[in-house]
C-alpha cells in the first residue's frame, strides 16, 4: 500500500534511515550504549543551533519545552513581553499566564510578522521586561519572524531582557544563529524539521539563562536545567527517556551532517518558493504577507465558494495527501501545507497536481 504524502507542519516524514533506526531493540538508558547515543546526539544538535552552549534533551512535546524555558528563569510576578503574531505566539502567552508570569502581549495583524522597532520603541516605553518571548516561525499563519532583528531591538534597552525563542517549526530548516545572536533559550522539537518522531524537546541555554535559573522561583521538577545538565554530565537523563525516538534523531541528525547545514536552508527555501509559485499558478492567494512567507508552511486562502474541510478531506481520501486546515480564527479560512525535514520539490509537485483537480 502506498503511503500518505504528509504535508502537515508537523509531525514530518521519516528518511528510510530513521525508520530503520526506530526498529532497532531497546537499550538500557543506563548503558554505555545509550551514553554513547546522548554524546552523538548532543554534539549533532549544538551544531544545528549554531551553539556552544548547553542543549538539554527532554522527553516532551514542544509546549512542554516552551514551559521549560519559562519556569527555569523567571519568577511569579516577573513581567514578560510576548510577541504575538499568530497562534503559537498566543500559546506563549498562555503559558506565560498559567505559570503566574505578568505576561504583556504586543500583537501584530495575523499574516504580518512581527515589527523589530516596535518591539523596541515598547521594550524602551514601557519597561523594565524581565524576559521577551517570541515564535520565529508562526505556522498558524505561515510567517518567519526576523529574528536577528528582534534580538537586536532587544539587547539594544539599557538591560536586555532573557530572550526566549520557539523555534519548534524552524530550527534545522531556516537560519537560526542562537549564540551569534545573542538568543538565552531555543526551544525546538524533534518531529519538525529535525525528521525525528515526536517525543523530544530539545532546548539549548545560554550563560544568562543559566544565571537566571539559580534564582527563578516559579515551581519545576521535572522541568528542572539544573538537574538535567548534572545528568547531562553523566551522558544521562535524570528520568527514563524517549529512547527510540533518540535513536531516530541520531539518523536524522547525521543526514543533516552529510548534506551540510547551509544547504539544508537553502533546500528549505528553494522548496517554499515553490510552493508558493505553484499555489498563485493555480490562481490561489496566500495568506500571509509574501515578504515574509515562511520556508516551512504555505498558508493558501480558501477561495469563496470552496470549503477548506472538503478540500482537506478529499485530496486526503482520493489522492493520499494530508495537508493542514487553519487555527484559531483562521478555521475555515485557510489550509496549509507543510514543506520542512524530509522533503523536495517533487513532494510538493504531487500536492499541486492534486489540488489543481480538487480546486477545479
Amino acid at each position: 500500500m502506498k503511503g500518505f504524502n504528509l504535508r502537515i507542519p508537523g509531525p514530518t516524514p521519516l528518511a528510510p534511515e530513521v525508520r530503520e533506526a526506530l526498529s532497532q531493540e531497546m537499550i538500557s538508558h543506563r548503558g554505555p550504549e545509550f551514553a554513547a547515543l546522548f554524546r552523538e546526539v548532543g554534539e549533532g544538535l549544538k551544531r544545528v543551533f549554531q551553539t556552544q552552549n548547553d542543549v538539554l534533551i527532554f522527553t516532551a512535546s514542544g509546549t512542554g519545552g516552551m514551559e521549560a524555558a519559562l519556569v527555569n528563569t523567571l519568577s511569579p510576578g516577573d513581567r514578560a513581553l510576548v510577541i504575538v503574531t499568530g497562534f503559537f505566539g498566543e500559546r506563549w502567552l498562555q503559558i506565560a499566564q498559567a505559570c503566574g508570569v505578568d505576561a504583556v502581549p504586543l500583537r501584530f495583524p495575523l499574516g504580518k510578522c512581527a515589527d523589530p522597532e516596535e518591539v523596541r520603541r515598547t521594550l524602551k516605553a514601557s519597561g523594565p521586561y524581565r524576559a521577551v518571548l517570541v515564535t520565529h516561525n508562526e505556522t498558524s499563519t505561515g510567517i518567519t519572524n526576523d529574528l536577528r532583528a528582534i534580538a537586536q531591538a532587544v539587547h539594544s534597552v539599557d538591560e536586555p531582557p532573557l530572550l526566549l525563542v520557539d523555534a519548534v517549526s524552524s530550527l534545522g530548516a531556516i537560519d537560526l544563529r542562537t549564540d551569534e545572536w545573542g538568543c538565552d533559550v531555543v526551544v525546538t522539537a524533534s518531529q519538525k524539521a529535525l525528521m525525528a518522531p515526536p517525543g523530544l524537546a530539545l532546548i539549548s541555554v545560554s550563560p544568562r539563562a543559566w544565571q537566571a535559573a539559580e534564582s527563578a522561583r516559579l515551581p519545576r521538577f521535572y522541568w528542572d536545567f539544573r538537574k538535567m545538565r548534572e545528568y547531562a554530565a553523566k551522558a544521562q537523563t535524570p528520568f527514563t527517556p524517549a529512547v527510540t525516538t533518540l535513536l531516530g534523531l541520531r539518523e536524522a541528525l547525521r543526514r543533516i551532517e552529510d548534506e551540510g547545514l547551509e544547504e539544508v536552508f537553502a533546500r528549505h527555501h528553494r522548496v517554499g518558493k515553490f510552493t508558493r509559485e505553484g499555489v498563485k499558478s493555480l490562481g490561489l492567494q496566500l495568506f500571509p504577507d509574501e515578504a515574509c512567507a515562511s520556508d516551512t508552511v504555505t498558508a493558501v486562502r480558501v477561495p469563496e465558494g470552496v470549503e477548506a474541510d472538503e478540500v482537506i478531506r478529499r485530496l486526503h481520501n482520493e489522492y493520499g495527501i494530508v495537508i493542514s486546515g487553519g487555527q484559531g480564527p483562521l478555521k475555515g479560512k485557510i489550509f496549509r501545507i507543510g514543506h520542512m525535514g524530509y522533503v523536495q520539490e517533487e513532494d510538493i509537485q504531487e500536492v499541486l497536481g492534486a489540488l489543481k483537480e480538487v480546486i477545479k
